[in-house]
């Protein structure tokens, strides 16, 4: 018994012992540490059985972010493992990495530079040396200011110039060109290329010009990209250069023809007026002619590819003298290309050879300037007619690359645009598409050095029969801005016009503007023919024309723009012109001017008085009046000062319209001045001193108000371009109030203190993204709602929900009214629907469940990134509303600022009982994302992924045009 209670009191003794020793023993410490990227990669390489096992280990890693802390270790775990690595493919990897690592931000790289160059110096293979020298190459290009690395840099680069391998030499040579310098001492004598002399300290152009003959064409194609690259860095080459460069463009390589012809063209910018010999004669040319001779010899190159540069190079030499320019468009050598002798050398010549005249003959002493074919040449007759043989060259690109080099240089020469003028034109016959829109571009830009002739409108006019929408849009435009010699050009636009007016309905506003700038160019060639277009006779009574005929409607648009600057033409229009005028001045006014008719008051007052008769400049300062008169105002809430602003927002919005120069600026203003009216309003609700349930309309009043200042601030920042930093961050400041609004009135109607406080904890996130974003605007700010946040921002992170609440309350009502300072110009996106119009009753009829298409073509003004933020929205009878996405290849860009989408939108629906109006329309898509700071990847990785790290989502849109309603009827399928 004893025993027993013996060994129960140490039982319980145990268990009390262990009890204390659990509570007294201190709890351990966990420390978390990310594994090390160094240590992983020598476990993965120990383990390793075979160089392929390494390798793959190596590409692996070589796939994984490294941070900029563990990049140290890493390189000496692969800097010790290549000591030991003897297949070359895996030093070849390690050498890689060395070289990808070193970019990554926050790594010193010149740490690394002693043991590079120890491990290049010992290497052997070619292939790993010629990666090692990369490698050395980015650590270089990473350390621009360490002049002694880059010193030891280039003697590596010198040292190994001699090895027999063509990769070796050629990034010796890439790393002379991108960190050699004028003034750098190559070292002692280095080796250069077979047949060279050395010098004991050598120039880095010279040492590099010594590679133009070496052997291998990829060693000659470095060696003159090195050259260029020395360029690019704004070292200026030497004019000795120029004759090894017009050498290599005999080369029996492409690339090494290529890289020559780039040469060439550089020497003749750098040393335009330098003067140099002709081969085989006593003649000297200028250096920018001589070139340009030599590129036009190679337009005719064996090389599509250096055809191509060549042709394009030409373009940019506008120093040229004129007769080496005009040559480009013969075949034949002109004469006075040629060297011709004096009748003083000639007779010297005679007298020399001992042969005097006899007098048998009749004037067999007489001067003759007949042309010796075996004279001196000034420019090779292989370069004569370089833009005819790149207009005829069988390679599409080639003749893009001459037509636009053409185009250059007829803008700065309107002797040679006249002459172009012909193979121009000409070419709007070519079989590709690409090549015909190109060459009416360029037409179009140098329409204000030609006149067309009527042989040459007939060609331009035939184009009018292309099946091509594009194309025949780009001619309508040429011809706004073209000018034509005889009334007989204007009969035969009208005509070719008419006809593509027939052939396709949907050219009809495309059309009727080219009519409106024909006309207004030619007013005198127009008013000849004014009685026969019109059908007017001076005693008979003539029926009155169909005023829905587009025909009719296009020759009315001529007409009347013409007689703008002719005042002698209204006398020629009959009773019914006089009618249509008025008609078409209010339906079309965008087409047909304002005309100043005798004894006709109706058409006097269809142009509006006031602002909008005046310039554009009284318009402009009646818009600084108007914003400065607002500024006056310091308290929203004084007598007068609302009815102020709905007064200037009034006249912004009359002035928008009158002035479409300054619709922009003025709906902008407008915008923001009725988001200020607003926010005024429903600071002045009678909520605020009464109870909630007392006030629930009101409540509903402001809410309103609220999402109507948040939309009206994302179409400010979204729907206008032009913007400066400062007007953006006026914007915010708006939206930053109006969602301090929304927080109020939701912290008043709804209960719970965790649905406040993450609507709270948002919104300082956004106040402290603003302070971000616009930290240089701040004291732009003073006593705004946004300044009197910042500087409570210690206090609002410590406070409650409701103390938030009640803080941003007053802060809102005791903030001052921020002044929107103008930017220069400011361009309001838009978009006008011009298929389908609307006015069709014919509803599409299709088999419900299946698709119809519907062709969609807009207009597009001022839209930023179109490709990207333009949709088309179909909303149903039903509320169904569906977003479309153009595809990117629906986008043209007809002109600057202007955007052309044609495409087509697929409808389907069950099916109904009547036809029913479907709503089309564009939108235009934003995302805040472009505001929010991104985390870039590491600079090493970035070829490993060729996908982007963000991409911007959706958060809303904008209506970018008015709806368009279209008849549709869903047929009940066929049993």
């Amino acid at each position: 018994m004893a025993a027993h209670l013996k060994k129960r009191v140490y039982e319980e003794f145990s268990k009390v012992s262990q009890q204390v020793t659990l509570e007294e023993a201190p709890a351990k410490k966990l420390r978390l540490t990310k594994p090390s990227k160094s240590a992983a990669l020598h476990i993965d390489l120990c383990k390793a059985s075979s160089p392929t096992d390494a390798l793959q280990y190596l590409l692996s890693f070589a796939r994984k972010p490294v941070e900029a802390e563990s990049v140290e270790g890493v390189v000496r775990i692969l800097l010790e493992h290549y000591y030991k690595e003897s297949d070359n493919s895996v030093r070849l990897k390690i050498a890689s990495l060395l070289g990808l690592l070193s970019k990554t931000q926050g790594f010193t790289p010149d740490s690394i530079v002693d043991d590079a160059i120890n491990i290049l110096n010992n290497e052997k293979s070619h292939q790993v040396l010629a990666q090692l020298l990369d490698t050395l190459l980015i650590i270089g290009t990473q350390l621009p200011d360490k002049t002694a690395v880059i010193q030891r840099l280039i003697d590596v680069a010198c040292k190994h110039l001699s090895s027999t391998y063509f990769g070796v030499r050629n990034k010796c040579l890439q790393l002379l060109g991108c960190l050699g310098t004028v003034d750098m001492p190559l070292g002692k004598e280095t080796d250069a290329a077979p047949g060279a002399q050395t010098s004991p300290v050598r120039d880095v152009q010279s040492l590099i010009s010594d590679y133009f003959q070496d052997q291998d064409p990829r060693v000659r194609t470095a060696a003159i990209k090195a050259m260029l690259q020395l360029h690019e860095r704004e070292m200026k080459i030497q004019q000795i250069i120029y004759n090894q460069a017009c050498k290599l463009l005999s080369d029996d390589y492409e690339q090494v023809r290529s890289a020559a012809v780039q040469m060439v063209w550089v020497l003749s910018q750098l040393y335009p007026e330098s003067i140099v010999p002709i081969p085989s004669s006593n003649e000297e040319i200028r250096l920018v002619d001589d070139s340009f001779g030599k590129i036009c010899h190679m337009v005719s190159d064996g090389s599509w590819v250096v055809r191509v540069q060549a042709a394009k190079l030409l373009g940019s030499m506008h120093q040229v003298s004129p007769h080496f320019l005009e040559q480009t468009l013969d075949k034949k050598l002109m004469s006075d290309l040629r060297r011709k002798r004096t009748a003083h050398e000639r007779a010297k010549e005679l007298y020399a050879s001992g042969e005097f005249s006899s007098g048998r003959r009749w004037a067999d002493d007489a001067p003759k300037e007949k042309v010796d074919t075996t004279g001196v040449n000034l420019i090779d007759s292989g370069a004569c007619g370089a833009f005819v043989h790149g207009l005829e060259d069988e390679m599409y690109e080639v003749r893009i690359a001459a037509v636009e080099a053409l185009c250059s240089l007829a803008q700065s020469s309107s002797s040679f645009a006249e002459k172009c003028l012909d193979f121009l034109v000409d070419m709007f016959n070519d079989e590709i598409e690409e090549v015909r829109l190109q060459s009416i571009h360029v037409l179009r830009q140098i329409s204000t050095h030609i006149t067309l002739r009527e042989d040459q409108l007939d060609t331009v006019l035939a184009v009018l029969e292309d099946k091509s929408r594009d194309i025949r849009e780009a001619l309508h435009e040429l011809l706004c801005y073209t000018n034509v010699s005889t009334k007989e050009c204007i009969q035969l636009a009208l005509l070719e016009l008419l006809k593509n007016l027939t052939k396709y309905p949907t050219d009809r506003n495309s059309v009727w503007k080219c009519l409106k700038f024909l006309g207004a160019r030619h007013p005198t060639l127009v008013l000849p023919i004014v009685p026969e277009l019109l059908s007017t006779h001076p005693y008979f009574d003539t029926p009155e024309p169909d005023m829905d005929d587009p025909a009719y409607i296009a020759v009315l648009v001529l007409v009347f723009n013409a007689a703008q600057t002719c005042p002698t033409m209204p006398a020629l229009f009959s009773d019914h012109t006089f009618r249509h005028y008025a008609y078409l001045r209010d339906s079309l006014s965008h087409l047909v001017p304002h005309l100043r008719l005798p004894g006709r008051k109706q058409a006097a007052s269809l142009e509006p008085s006031g602002v909008g008769s005046g310039s554009l400049d009284s318009a402009h300062n009646f818009l600084q009046d108007s914003l400065i008169r607002v500024s006056a105002l310091q308290n929203l809430e004084t007598p007068g000062a609302q009815d102020l602003l709905e007064f200037t927002i009034r006249d912004l919005q009359r002035l928008g319209e009158l002035q479409t120069e300054l619709a922009g600026s003025a709906d902008f203003c407008a915008t923001y001045l009725r988001c200020q009216l607003l926010l005024t309003k429903a600071l002045q609700e009678k909520l605020w001193t009464m109870a909630v349930p007392l006030c629930l309309k009101q409540n509903a009043k402001v809410s309103t108000a609220a999402r109507q200042i948040l939309d009206e601030t994302y179409k400010l920042e979204f729907l206008y371009s032009g913007l400066e930093t400062q007007q953006i961050a006026t914007i915010h400041n708006v939206r930053l109030q109006a969602k301090a609004l929304q927080l109020i009135l939701t912290a008043r109607s709804k209960r719970g203190v965790d649905h406040v406080l993450g609507i709270c904890e948002k919104f300082l996130q956004d106040v402290e993204s603003f302070q971000r974003l616009f930290m240089a605007e701040l004291p732009h700010f003073q006593d705004s709602f946004v300044e009197k946040l910042l500087e409570l921002m210690p206090r609002l992170t410590a406070c409650k929900p409701h103390d938030l609440v009640k803080i941003f309350q007053t802060t809102l009502r005791q903030s001052r009214f921020i002044h929107l300072k103008l930017p220069e110009q400011i361009h309001r996106a838009s978009a006008t629907i011009i298929e389908p119009t609307g006015e069709s009753d014919n509803a599409l009829r299709f088999t419900s469940g299946l698709v119809v298409a519907l062709d969609i073509d807009a207009t597009l003004e001022h839209v930023q990134d179109p490709q990207t933020t333009v949709k088309v929205q179909v909303l149903y009878p039903d509320g169904q509303s569906h977003i479309i996405h153009p595809k990117p290849g629906d986008f043209r860009t007809p002109g600057p600022g202007r955007v052309r989408l044609i495409t087509q939108v697929y409808l389907s629906h069950s099916a109904w009982t009547e036809a029913c109006q479907i709503e089309v329309r564009l939108l235009l898509a934003y995302s805040t994302s472009s505001c929010k700071l991104y985390v870039s990847k590491p600079a090493w990785n970035e070829s490993m992924d060729g996908l982007p790290t963000n991409e911007s989502s959706i958060e809303g849109t904008i209506n970018l045009s008015k709806p368009v309603k279209v008849f549709i009827m869903p047929k009940p399928a066929r049993r």
